[in-house]
């Protein structure tokens, strides 16, 4: 297990490193982030977008680039689009958004072409180390399904389950948030944090997973909350992943940790056969740089995306031969 964002990067260092594809980079804190992490973590960076205001930004903010490939794209659209297309034609081993509305970056994505889907839910994980918890918290989903059903928290489980793993969190504690331990009828969040509970002691999730719900968060992060109210589980104070109820309580949770909290992140999306990073316009350089680190050390660790592709096509064809 890593402690902190520098023990990541340490690792990448001694992987092979990969190339990262940028589309719409015309953002200053993107390249300063890029910059560093082209010159520690990555093998060569690719930058899709409008090249002259690129140029004009590195000169403007004393950025160099002079090691990273440009492809001069103005329309954002199209700029998204080639650089999934370098992912689905090994030209690039990861891809990150720049300055694109996220529904145009996200189109790009799932296209049925050239797309980088292969039959799972896309949810984003938030990794976050805070000077007051003695680990990294995986909080999900704070930026992208807006209100989770079941089956859709299933699919966000899975996917941080997954990235747990590749991290080598063992066993992983998940917490199904929720305002209180009982279940209520009138509260969707309860109802669905004791049915994902449920499959998780049917090792729905795998057998190194346990999942608590419905769990209110302070007894998720703190074992003496846990223990004045009596509350009995491994995951009370000692969580791995939060799963959020609705994006309304991830965005707010993740905000206030980095605004109020001083919390270092990373983000990342997961479901695609690459890992994608997604981060916002208000990240800091270092987040921004957090977010790289961990999308190069997932890259190392994940299987080739064509593999990962070739193999969801078998499994479509085997379920339409059954039928």
């Amino acid at each position: 297990m890593f402690d902190n964002f520098n023990d990541i990067g340490q690792s990448v260092k001694t992987g092979a490193k990969n190339t990262l594809v940028v589309a719409a980079a015309e953002e200053a804190d993107l390249l300063k982030a890029l910059a560093a992490a082209n010159e520690l973590y990555l093998n060569r960076v690719i930058l899709v977008g409008y090249q002259e205001k690129i140029k004009q930004l590195s000169l403007d903010q004393k950025i160099d680039i002079s090691k990273m490939e440009i492809i001069d794209l103005p329309d954002q659209a199209s700029a998204c689009q080639r650089a999934v297309a370098l992912v689905s034609e090994g030209k690039a081993d990861f891809i990150m958004k720049g300055l694109v509305d996220t529904s145009i970056f996200l189109k790009a994505v799932i296209s049925k072409t050239d797309g980088l889907m292969v039959g799972r839910l896309l949810s984003s994980i938030m990794m976050v180390r805070i000077s007051s918890y003695h680990k990294f918290i995986i909080l999900s989903d704070g930026g992208m399904i807006i209100d989770p059903d079941l089956e859709k928290k299933k699919g966000i489980i899975s996917n941080a389950v997954d990235f747990s793993r590749l991290l080598g969190i063992s066993p992983i504690k998940v917490g199904c948030l929720a305002a209180k331990e009982k279940v209520n009828p009138k509260m969707p969040a309860t109802v669905d944090g004791a049915a994902l509970k449920a499959l998780s002691q049917d090792h729905y999730f795998g057998e190194d997973v346990v999942v608590e719900g419905p769990i209110a968060m302070d007894l998720l992060i703190s074992k003496k909350a846990a223990d004045i109210k009596g509350y009995q589980s491994c995951v009370a104070g000692d969580v791995d992943v939060i799963v959020m109820p609705n994006i309304e309580t991830g965005n707010a949770i993740i905000k206030v940790m980095t605004h109020l909290g001083n919390a270092q992140l990373g983000g990342i999306v997961m479901g695609a056969c690459v890992p994608i990073i997604l981060t916002s316009r208000s990240d800091s350089y270092e987040n921004k740089l957090n977010s790289i680190i961990l999308g190069a050390f997932l890259t190392q660790e994940m299987d080739d995306c064509h593999q990962i592709r070739e193999e969801h096509r078998k499994e479509n064809e085997a379920i339409i031969n059954r039928k």
